[in-house]
């Protein structure tokens, strides 16, 4: 499986890309970048990840779980989570600095590492041992790559 995996593709979308915005689609992390050419790039993220600064946590998927203060119990639905409330504090941080992608690396069992200035480093880790697929890499409109391959 990791011998399919297309990292020179994925590094060549993602490097140069700034990181733009944090968010979710229902329970799937979604990460934005603007690409060199003006092109929007994301990475959607369907296994667990986090977005580390420094070796804190900023922001880990396992946050969805989790209401923020007096949300209540549809705050998942709502958008009142703590992984909610600590994407919008990025993402806030994100405009302000516009960093840009300088590392990507894919490992052989589909750990996705992307790094951005100052010390910014988004990390998945594919669980599932089958054929279900943990992320993917994309261009809007154009060429997309994952982990397992065969499921993108």
């Amino acid at each position: 499986m990791a011998a399919e995996i297309h990292v020179g593709e994925i590094t060549a979308i993602l490097t140069g890309a700034v990181a733009r915005s944090v968010g979710r689609a229902v329970d799937m992390g979604v990460v934005e970048f603007d690409g060199p050419a003006g092109e929007t790039v994301m990475a959607h993220l369907q296994c667990p990840f986090r977005i580390v600064q420094d070796g804190t946590i900023l922001v880990g998927s396992a946050d969805m779980r989790y209401p923020q203060k007096g949300a209540g119990e549809r705050a998942f639905d709502e958008f009142r989570t703590v992984y909610d409330a600590r994407s919008a504090k990025l993402n806030a941080i994100l405009g302000e600095l516009r960093p840009a992608v300088d590392a990507v690396s894919v490992g052989a069992a589909g750990e996705l590492t992307v790094t951005w200035e100052p010390a910014f480093r988004l990390e998945a880790f594919p669980v599932c041992s089958g054929p279900i697929e943990a992320w993917r890499v994309l261009v809007r409109g154009g060429a997309h790559h994952g982990f397992p391959p065969d499921t993108v």
